[in-house]
């Protein structure tokens, strides 16, 4: 990987990393900052989230509560699918649940940051390895 996409994948996680910490979830202004005004999602439930409704609902989502529950990462693998795009894979456990998950980050210029374009998480069966 060259330096570009070492620090762009690296920028990724640390984002998704930070929608994971109850403080942001329960922050609106830090929410805003993290995803895209396109942001999309297919939850592991299988319902979709636009923009407008995970900014209005994160702090009420499982994860969201100070001293509650939290998502456990681990195995994230990202690459730079294109300059100001980079997708991440990586499986989360919470509440002893598994889900796999998928994001796009997306990089609209110099001056912006990056911002979760896109998310997917699938439930993994506890049968599955």
């Amino acid at each position: 990987m060259t330096d570009e996409e070492t620090e762009a994948v690296r920028a990724a996680i640390q984002g998704e990393l930070r929608l994971m910490d109850p403080a942001v979830r329960s922050s609106r202004s830090e929410t805003m900052r993290l995803l895209d005004p396109e942001f999309a999602e297919v939850g592991a439930s299988g319902r979709r989230y636009t923009y407008e409704v995970m900014v209005a609902e994160l702090a009420d989502h499982p994860g969201g509560a100070e001293g509650g529950p939290l998502y456990e990462p681990s195995d994230f693998r990202g690459v730079l699918l294109a300059p100001g795009l980079v997708h991440l894979t990586y499986e989360t456990r919470f509440e002893g649940r598994r889900a796999r998950r998928s994001s796009l980050w997306r990089k609209r210029d110099e001056g912006s940051g990056w911002r979760m374009y896109y998310h997917q998480g699938t439930p993994v069966p506890p049968e599955v390895p």
